[in-house]
């Protein structure tokens, strides 16, 4: 007996994570807007974008156990789970004043620059192959550009612009995710190697 079929499709997932960045994203929005001392006011809700950022990176360990139909896909997720962690956990440390340097900002730098390096090394396909392979192209180099916006907050923690551009960066993150189909065209365009289009 298989149990291939008790799984939800790869996209089903995309959409849960695209769910969880748009969270991550909003929260990310309304700590700017506020300003981060009047966010901090209440203490619980220091650690919410910041225990987000963790359990993500936790939820990637069993895409990366299901969900691994090669070398590099095991590698990609589980790098993807390992830095997500890493920044989220410094995050929380920050939240809570354990950790005081706002270097350990650079951990989530780290984390984006991973990220999307890992994005860009595991699709093997062209940009315009399918809409899977132009999203995964377009995710890549949006988070790779993104990882400058932690960078700034390393050295400059109150910069509005910074906190803004990073919040942008995951809600685009997560509008791309929600655009994921398994094999779908691009701009009307899709390689007859893909397969059979879905839907």
């Amino acid at each position: 007996m298989t149990v291939v079929g008790l799984m939800p499709p790869a996209e089903l997932v995309h959409w849960w994570f695209a769910t969880g960045f748009l969270t991550l994203g909003l929260l990310l929005v309304a700590e700017t807007l506020v300003g981060r001392e009047t966010w901090a006011a209440r203490p619980w809700r220091r650690y919410l974008w910041p225990g987000l950022l963790f359990f993500l990176g936790v939820a990637m360990w069993p895409v990366m156990t299901f969900y691994t139909n090669s070398t590099i896909h095991m590698i990609a997720h589980g790098s993807w789970a390992q830095v997500l962690m890493l920044a989220g956990g410094a995050e929380l440390g920050l939240a809570r004043g354990k950790l005081r340097s706002p270097y350990w900002r650079l951990c989530t730098m780290l984390a984006m620059l991973v990220s999307g390096a890992a994005l860009l090394a595991h699709e093997q396909q062209p940009w315009f192959f399918a809409r899977a392979a132009f999203l995964h192209h377009a995710l890549g180099w949006t988070i790779v550009a993104g990882s400058v916006f932690p960078l700034l907050q390393a050295f400059r923690p109150r910069s509005v612009v910074a906190a803004a551009g990073f919040a942008a960066t995951v809600i685009a993150v997560s509008v791309m995710l929600y655009s994921d189909r398994d094999v779908a065209p691009i701009f009307g365009h899709l390689s007859p190697y893909a397969g059979v289009q879905h839907r």
